[in-house]
Parts: C-alpha cells; structure tokens; sequence
C-alpha cells in the first residue's frame, strides 16, 4: 500500500486527507479515515500471519528468568495449551481466567485461549480475595491459570480462603461452595502444590494426539465477532464489570496502534506495563505480533532501573507506560549512565500526562516520535492518539486525533453536540466498541446508546484541527499511577469497618502518580481510631492503589444545602493543607 494511503503519515495529511480529520462543521463531531481496511481476522490467524511474515525471528525477550522465543516457539506453545485446555473438557466460548504478573506463560494462555476459542478473563494482579471471588463468580470461570504470588501477595493462599477444598483429596473437577463453577486450577512454577492444583507443566502434557488433530479445525471455525477477552473495570456501583471485547475489537485496535507508532520488524517494544490490562495485552503483545515487532519484558512488574537495563541492553526502539512508569525512569539516580539512545517512539497512556513529563521523556530520553494515546477499555481501547509527526506542541497538550474506523462527539448533558472547541462528555462508536459488560444488559444499556455510542464519562473538547483534549471527568474516579479507583468501592468498603459511620473517598494531585487517593471519614459516637488504624484495615483486604494514602477522621463533611456532600471542598481542604497544586496536563 502507497505511504499517502496510511493515515497515520505526514504523506498522508500532504494529500489533502488532514481535512477529513477535522470536524467538518462548527459542531464537535469527528471521524477517523478509512484507507487503511479493517480486518476481519481473529487472534490465531494475526499469530499465524507473524509467523508467516518474521517466524524464525525474536518475538519475545524475558530478561528474568532470561529466555527468548521466536513467533514459532509462541505458537507453538499456545498450542500446546490450547490442547491442554480441550484434554480438561474446555471449550468454545468457556471462561479460562489469568491471575498472574508478566511471565511467559501469559503469552502462552493468551494465544492459546483464543485458538480454540475460550475467552481469557484477565485478573488483576493486585485483586485480594473479596475482589477475585466476584470476578471468577461473574463470568463463571471453568479454568483459572495463577502465579503462586507476586510482592506482598500470596495468591495461594488468598484462593484458600475462597476455596479451601483446594487441599482435599478428589477425583476430577474442583467442587468449591463458594466458586461453584470452578473445576481445575493450574498454579505456574514448580515445587509443592494443594492436591486440587495442577502445575502448569503438567498441564501442557494432558493432551494426547486427538486434542492435538482438533486445532486447526477449531481454529478455522472462530468467528472474528467472538468474544475473546473479558477485561474488569470498575463502575459506578462499586463492583468490577466485565467489558468484554472479541478479536475484531482487538486485532484492528492494535494493528492501527503498531501504524500509528510506524513499526517495523526492526523495531523492539519494551513493555513494563501489566499484561492483564488493555495496555499490555493489546497495544504490548497483539500490535507487535500485528507487525512482527519483537517485545522485551524486563520483569514481571514496573521497575525502574530494570527497565532502564533492558532498553539499553536489548537496543528498544519503542516503550510503553503511565506517566508515573517515565517519571519514575527520569528520576532514577543513575538515569544518565544508561544508553537509550536507541529509542524512538513508544505510548504514554493510561493516565493524564503532565506536559512537563512529555518534554523530559522527548529530549532526555531520546522519545522524538513518542505518541499518546487515549481510550478505554471498553473501546478495545485506543480512540485517539497522535502521530509521531505530530507538531511537539500537540503531542504534548493533547491526546491527538481519531483513529481510523472511529467516530467521536462531543455532547452537552441533553445529549446535544457542542460547538467545536467546547467541553462536553465524550462519546465514541465504531469497530472499537466492546460488545458489552458480561451478564450486565442494564449497565451495558446505560453506557453504550441505542445509537452505539459508548458514553465515556470524561469530558473533552475538540478543536478545529481535530485534536483531543481531555479536561475532566463526570464520573467520580480518580487515576492513581494508571489504576482507576472509583471512590464509591473504596467508600463501601471502609463503612464495612464496625467503627465506621460514613465516609468519602476523592483523589488529590501527585506530581509522581498523578493522583493519590484521600479518604474523609466520620466515626461512629464513642469511637476512636487514626489514619493508620484506617490503612491497616484496608490492607491484604483491598488492592494496594485503592488504599487511602491521606485519612483525616472529622465530625463532619461539608454539605450542600440538599445534604450531599461536596468532594471537591474536601479535595481544596487537603490541597491546601499539603500545599498542592494541580499539574497540568493533556
């Protein structure tokens, strides 16, 4: 295909196409190009199509455990979990969950589920027991794939307390009261396990020849409109919803972010951003298999220095994070000692980016066509992202333009457009557009419109060019480090505390983490506790972002004359207090 045709290049906006980027009237509405087609591929032919492109070639750098694969040895790993699967009586569109960090084995249940056509449930790493039993309760996962932990973590344990007929001796399915659904546990790593797991290399030599013979033909039948992957994501009613995306949604999604970074099989992604998310997983692992890119994971979570080894080590030529991973990697002491020069682009998303932070990760670490990106994960999830020829300025204040096959508006709180150049909530439609909460018809009604669009929630305005910039959020959620913390769980959760009357929870700026979560809470007469009192209950309980950093036990809250209470007095409050300013960003 010619350059002109690639909407992601300066050619491309030289034909007169950077028109068709900008709102066509006075009214906030864009739509992204259509030169580059759609694919209507699955996730195991994408896979296929590497091998065919680039086989042979590094596909995937672990440094620790040091190993390397090539996009033969990924396939044909999966494939040996996919049989796994089928030998344990798995089937097309059974739930299989993942509770791990970033390890190779990821790579392989990822493709491997979505070969015979199960659909991966990505668990959080950071999920502590109340918040797992809801996520494998919900979709009713048949198989889970876990670490025994990871950091303060033991995973082992925590599923113990959830089900602890882990430990006796049966034959066949786990029968678990409280995960009723829940038949094989398959636990990564060697040494001793509970009777009811199976180790993972155990697992990958169930199958017999007959499982094997299956796959093609399985394989074959998938329909690209399949769900594949259900990811959670918190809401408004405190509990996670299961967004649920088929390969059609994530395919596309990132084959139109590996365009828009412009990779080639020279390039090297470095991906310390968890794989469990839409970032890694999708915009990671499926944009570089989308071009035969290499990927390098320099552990199984973010690390600093880590990462600042692997770039210079393996020679990345891209890299993906939160604006918290780059602050963290400029602020390292000894950031000047490592080579990264050999960088050139990569994603920051995830969070807002403060502009000061973009300049630095341009000019100091070498990231000239570094991009940014905006979305959700019910959008599968990039919407906007701007282009590594992007004017510095641009790249910096805003989150670029649309992506191709997606349109987006602006709307006022009657549902009417607002002029260009206007704030409003954001709403998007198109390819991206997941195909619903799991077992959620209600809430799937409430955010995705009868028309299609998927009502975000975050207020934006578009300017004349069709440049995006996002200003605010309608819904009471804060970003701590790239993680969503939505107040009403953290809320819910403290007043659980036999001490607690009320409370409100709210985020604060962080120059590092972008927000940190702050907790207002009222006792009950008589009693007495302090802020640590409150963040021992909240741990091992609830997911280390979500805990209260800042506490301040009062007699009351400030109300409106209605009697609800008014966060944003509160956040002025502890701004004040700590002397903080709002960081600007895009």
């Amino acid at each position: 295909m010619p350059p002109a045709d690639n909407p992601f290049t300066s050619q491309f906006l030289r034909t007169g196409a950077e028109d068709r980027l900008r709102p066509p009237g006075h009214l906030s509405y864009v739509s992204g190009p259509s030169q580059v087609p759609l694919k209507f591929m699955t996730i195991p032919q994408l896979l296929d199509r590497a091998c065919a492109r680039n086989g042979a070639a590094e596909a995937a750098i672990f440094a620790e455990p040091k190993l390397s694969l090539s996009w033969y040895d990924i396939r044909k790993r999966a494939d040996e979990v996919a049989a796994g699967l089928l030998a344990l009586g798995v089937g097309r569109g059974d739930r299989v969950g993942i509770w791990s960090p970033n390890r190779a084995e990821w790579l392989y249940v990822q493709f491997g589920t979505a070969r015979i056509g199960a659909i991966l449930v990505n668990v959080n790493p950071a999920y502590q027991a109340s918040e797992l039993e809801h996520a494998l309760g919900k979709v009713d996962c048949k198989v889970l794939v876990m670490a025994r932990g990871h950091k303060m973590s033991d995973y082992l344990a925590i599923l113990r307390t959830l089900a602890p007929e882990l430990d006796v001796p049966h034959d066949g399915p786990l029968r678990a009261a409280r995960l009723p659904r829940l038949e094989h546990v398959v636990m990564l790593g060697d040494g001793p396990s509970p009777k009811g797991c199976m180790l993972f290399s155990a697992f990958v030599r169930l199958a017999g020849p007959g499982h094997h013979s299956r796959l093609g033909r399985l394989s074959a039948a998938l329909d690209p409109d399949d769900a594949i992957n259900i990811q959670f994501t918190s809401g408004t009613t405190g509990l996670p919803k299961g967004a649920t995306l088929t390969h059609f949604n994530v395919v596309n999604n990132a084959r139109y972010c590996a365009k828009a970074m412009a990779f080639g099989r020279e390039d090297r992604l470095c991906i310390p951003v968890p794989l469990y998310h839409c970032f890694g997983m999708v915009l990671g692992v499926l944009a570089c298999a989308a071009a035969a890119t290499t990927m390098v994971f320099c552990g199984e979570s973010f690390d600093a220095k880590a990462t600042l080894t692997a770039i210079d080590k393996h020679k990345c030529t891209a890299l993906h994070g939160v604006p918290t991973m780059f602050i963290a990697m400029l602020d390292e002491p000894d950031f000047s000692l490592y080579d990264l020069s050999s960088l050139r682009t990569g994603i920051m998303a995830g969070a807002p980016c403060p502009v000061e932070t973009m300049r630095r990760v341009i000019e100091r670490m070498h990231m000239k066509e570094v991009t940014i990106a905006y979305g959700m994960t019910e959008t599968s999830p990039v919407s906007f992202q701007s282009r590594t020829d992007d004017p510095v300025e641009r790249r910096v204040n805003t989150v670029g333009r649309i992506h191709p096959h997606v349109e987006a508006k602006i709307i006022d709180g009657s549902g009417n457009l607002v002029p260009v150049g206007s704030v409003g909530e954001l709403c998007t439609r198109g390819y991206s557009v997941m195909r619903g909460y799991w077992g959620e018809d209600g809430l799937t009604a409430q955010a995705i419109d009868r028309a299609g669009w998927m009502h975000s929630g975050d207020l934006a305005m578009i300017d004349h060019d069709g440049f995006c910039n996002i200003v605010g959020r309608i819904k009471d959620m804060l970003i701590r480090g790239g993680e969503n913390v939505y107040p009403r769980e953290v809320e819910e959760f403290l007043m659980r505390h036999p001490k607690v009357q009320a409370a409100q929870v709210f985020g604060v700026p962080d120059l590092r983490l972008g927000e940190e979560v702050c907790a207002f809470v009222i006792l009950k007469p008589g009693q007495t506790m302090t802020a640590e009192d409150i963040r021992s209950f909240c741990q091992r309980e609830i997911s280390h972002f979500k805990i209260p950093r800042h506490v301040r036990i009062v007699s009351e809250f400030p109300m409106t004359a209605t009697g609800k209470p008014q966060k944003f007095m509160m956040r002025q409050q502890v701004m004040n207090e700590l002397k903080l300013a709002e960081v600007r960003t895009a």
